[in-house]
């Protein structure tokens, strides 16, 4: 199975932008970042920007948040580049003779629905002025530990 990292992505990506404050953002460049290719940063930025939390301008590589990211939440962005995709997938590939396999799908569903509304209701609360301020601590920690190695 395949995991979505589109939301670490996008968030990745929204940060880069922010940090780059009016910088030349090409989605080379963005791609570089998240190693990846540029045209799905280019496929993210099109989500973000339906979403209306990305504008920019097609041939010029300054794209901008269209908020401050105080008034950005994860659920924001996760809803944005994921849709109403839930976080947990019930198994469709069962045996259909199988009364266990057929009934445990009916019997997880609601937790994975009361599971869907709690993480959705923490990453509300999520800004994405939080997680850079996290990332800004961990990368100057991190610069300062090269330092000290480099010395």
């Amino acid at each position: 199975m395949k995991y979505s990292v589109r939301l670490s992505d996008a968030v990745h990506m929204m940060i880069y932008i922010e940090v780059a404050d009016g910088a030349l953002c090409s989605s080379a460049a963005i791609a570089e970042s998240i190693k990846t290719n540029p045209a799905y940063v280019r496929q993210l930025m099109m989500k973000l920007r339906k979403a209306g939390l990305l504008q920019s301008v097609h041939g010029h590589a300054m794209p901008r948040l269209t908020r401050q990211p105080e008034k950005i939440s994860l659920l924001d962005v996760y809803k944005a580049v994921e849709g109403d995709k839930p976080l947990l997938h019930l198994d469709a590939n069962i045996n259909p003779s199988c009364d266990i396999g057929v009934n445990i799908q009916y019997a997880l569903k609601g937790y994975y629905e009361q599971i869907q509304e709690h993480i959705e209701r923490e990453m509300a609360q999520i800004k994405l002025s939080d997680v850079m301020k996290d990332f800004l601590n961990v990368y100057q920690q991190m610069s300062k530990r090269q330092t000290l190695s480099e010395n």
